[in-house]
C-alpha cells in the first residue's frame, strides 16, 4: 500500500525530493534543472530582501514591511537545502513505512493504515489549499493595487533600474512566481514532516491492534517488541532529519507573528489589511499543526500502556505477562518531538511561541 502519495507529489512538484522512481538518468537530469531553476528563484528573492535590510531600511516600519516574506522566503531556502542533503535519508523513512514490521499483515491492520492515510492526505490537501488560496489572494490585491501604481508587492533591493514597463513586468512578474515556489516548499515540507508524525501514531494504533490478538496466537511477543522498538527508533531518524528545520521554523514564525503584529496595530484596521491578516493567519496554521502532531505523537505513544492494561492477562503465561511489563515500562517515556532538543512539540509550546511574541512585540514598540 502506497502511504503519503499526495504529499510526495506536492514535495515533487515543489522541487525538494525527485521522485523514488525516477531512476533513470534522463529524468534524474530533468528534475536536477528543475530544482535548480526553484533553488535559484527562492534565493535571489531571499537575498534581494536581505540586501534591502541592510542598504535600505533605517525605521521600524520599513523593517517590519520586508521582515515577515524575507523570513519566510529563507525558511523556504532552508527548507530546500536540509532536503537536497538529506535526500537519501528522507526517502528512507519513506520507503521504511512500506517495509516490515510496519507493513500491515491482516486486513485489520489494513483498514487502520487506510484511516491513517486518508487522514494524512485530506490534512495536506485542507493546508495547502489554505496556503496556496491566502498566496492567490495576496496576488490578486497586489494587481487590483500596487501593480496599477508601479509599485513592486514586496520590497526588495534590485541591482538595475525597472523604471521602463517591460523591466517593471519582468520584476513583479519575479515577485510573484517567487512567492508561490515559497508558498509551495514550505507547504511541502510542513505536510511531509506532520505525514511522518500522522504514521507514527498509525504504527502505535497498528501495535495495539497486535497486542490484542496476542492470545489468538496471529503475531508472536517477539514481533510486537520488534515492532515497539522500530517505531522509536523511526520516531527519533524523523525527529534528527527535520529537527533543525522545525527549529528555523519556530524561530521564524515567532519573529513574522510579532512583526505582524506591529503592522497591524500600528494604524486603524482597513481592508488593506485583510492580507496580512491572512498571511498571519497562515502562519499561526503553520507553527499550530507542528505542535498539534507533535502532541498527538506524545499522546498516543502512552496510551500504549492503557492497551495492554486491558488485554486478557488470565489466559497468558507468566513469561508473555513478563515481556509486557518490560513493553509497559518503556511506553511509560513519551515519544517527543523537539526542536533542535530544546523545544518539544507540544501545544503548551504553541501556548509559549505566542507568548514570546507577544512580548517582542511589545519590546519592538517601545523601541
Amino acid at each position: 500500500m502506497q502511504v503519503l502519495k499526495v504529499t510526495c507529489a506536492i514535495v515533487m512538484i515543489a522541487g525538494c525530493l525527485r521522485p523514488l522512481t525516477w531512476t533513470s538518468l534522463f529524468k534524474r537530469t530533468v528534475y536536477n534543472i528543475y530544482r535548480l531553476y526553484v533553488i535559484s528563484m527562492l534565493y535571489f528573492f531571499s537575498m534581494a530582501q536581505l540586501m534591502d535590510i541592510i542598504l535600505n531600511v533605517d525605521n521600524a516600519d520599513d523593517f517590519t514591511n520586508n521582515l515577515n516574506m524575507m523570513l519566510t522566503s529563507s525558511a523556504a531556502c532552508y527548507k530546500m537545502f536540509i532536503m537536497w542533503l538529506n535526500y537519501d535519508k528522507v526517502a528512507a523513512l519513506i520507503s521504511c513505512l512500506t517495509e516490515e514490521p510496519f507493513k500491515p499483515l491482516d486486513p485489520g491492520e489494513m483498514r487502520i493504515r487506510q484511516q491513517f492515510n486518508q487522514t494524512t492526505r485530506n490534512n495536506t490537501l485542507r493546508y495547502t489549499i489554505l496556503i496556496e488560496t491566502t498566496c492567490s489572494f495576496i496576488a490578486l490585491m497586489s494587481l487590483l493595487t500596487d501593480f496599477r501604481h508601479r509599485r513592486l508587492t514586496y520590497r526588495e533591493w534590485v541591482p538595475y533600474n525597472y523604471s521602463s514597463h517591460m523591466a517593471f513586468c519582468f520584476t513583479y512578474a519575479q515577485q510573484m512566481i517567487s512567492t508561490f515556489h515559497c508558498a509551495t516548499v514550505n507547504v511541502a515540507c510542513d505536510t511531509l514532516i506532520c505525514g511522518f508524525l500522522t504514521h507514527v501514531c498509525c504504527q502505535l494504533e497498528i501495535l495495539e491492534y497486535r497486542l490484542k490478538r496476542l492470545s489468538n496466537n496471529n503475531v508472536t511477543l517477539g514481533y510486537c517488541i520488534r515492532h515497539h522498538n522500530r517505531i522509536f527508533e523511526f520516531a527519533k531518524l524523523v525527529n534528527i532529519r527535520f529537527s533543525l528545520i522545525i527549529g528555523f521554523q519556530f524561530m521564524a514564525s515567532m519573529m513574522v507573528i510579532c512583526s505582524n503584529l506591529y503592522q497591524l496595530t500600528k494604524s486603524a484596521l482597513s481592508p488593506d489589511h485583510v492580507p496580512l491578516i491572512m498571511y498571519t493567519s497562515c502562519m499561526l496554521t503553520q507553527i499550530f499543526i507542528y505542535c498539534w502532531f507533535g502532541n498527538k505523537v506524545k499522546t498516543k505513544s502512552v496510551k500504549v500502556v492503557d492497551s495492554i492494561f486491558q488485554m486478557e492477562w488470565s489466559i497468558l503465561n507468566n513469561s508473555i505477562k513478563k515481556s509486557l511489563f518490560v513493553i509497559m515500562q518503556r511506553a511509560l517515556i513519551p515519544i517527543e518531538i523537539s526542536t533542535a532538543y530544546i523545544l518539544t512539540l507540544n501545544l503548551d509550546s504553541f501556548v509559549s511561541l505566542l507568548k514570546t511574541s507577544y512580548s517582542a512585540y511589545n519590546l519592538l514598540v517601545q523601541v
